[in-house]
């Protein structure tokens, strides 16, 4: 896994935007359109409104999540929200290429729409151009939980953890995002350097370790 230090947040936004502009521009020109799908928490935000001032052909890219709490729609809590606000709209992403993960329809109903829109977008098997990860502090990623059943599921790209924090989310699971072209990882906060030598070492016992690497840069700034 490449990897490249940031000595503060500005410069990892430019890192990431930089790579997310690379990403959609080369997949843009091969194919004619641009799949990436975003995780939540507060460190991407910046690097999402970077990537949102890009000069990027946005008619043609398709946005999708890595996860999502089953949260009321507009709730602070959903990824959504922020990935709407930091992105979505300054960017002006069409309306149709933008597909939130349907976290309130019923569980099973919820993951079949989401594999079926996944599926047009993204062919059969579901290949992402690139996909967006954090890793917390526990070592979970997505919402890859340590210890929940989820890990285990090979049979979808989609599943739902159990509980989190108060909240079920729904989540990509690990041969969804073991086929994706480019994964970026993008981390902040000195309190993350035992669990980044941990992702780089590939360990195992945290969910984020288990992520196939050979596609993979990781963006880390301690500020």
């Amino acid at each position: 896994m490449e990897t490249s230090l940031h000595a503060d947040p500005e410069d990892l936004a430019r890192a990431a935007a930089d790579l997310f502009q690379q990403a959609a521009e080369e997949a843009i020109e091969h194919r004619g359109w641009f799949a990436v799908a975003f995780s939540g928490g507060s460190g991407p935000w910046e690097a999402l409104r970077e990537f949102a001032r890009r000069p990027v052909d946005w008619s043609k890219v398709y946005v999708f999540q890595v996860d999502e709490r089953a949260a009321p729609d507009g709730s602070e809590e959903r990824n959504w929200t922020h990935l709407t606000t930091n992105f979505l709209d300054p960017a002006d992403v069409p309306p149709v290429q933008r597909h939130p993960m349907p976290v309130l329809a019923p569980e099973e109903e919820a993951l079949t729409a989401y594999e079926t829109v996944l599926h047009a977008a993204c062919g059969t098997p579901v290949v992402f151009d690139l996909v967006h990860l954090g890793v917390g502090l526990d070592g979970h990623t997505a919402s890859l939980l340590p210890g929940d059943p989820v890990l285990d599921v090979t049979d979808r790209d989609i599943a739902w953890s159990g509980p989190y924090q108060g909240t079920r989310r729904m989540t990509l699971t690990f041969p969804a995002l073991a086929r994706a072209k480019r994964i970026v990882w993008i981390v902040r906060g000195a309190d993350k350097q035992r669990v980044v030598e941990r992702l780089q070492a590939g360990d195992p016992s945290i969910p984020a370790g288990r992520v196939p690497q050979e596609r993979a840069t990781l963006l880390y700034c301690p500020a």
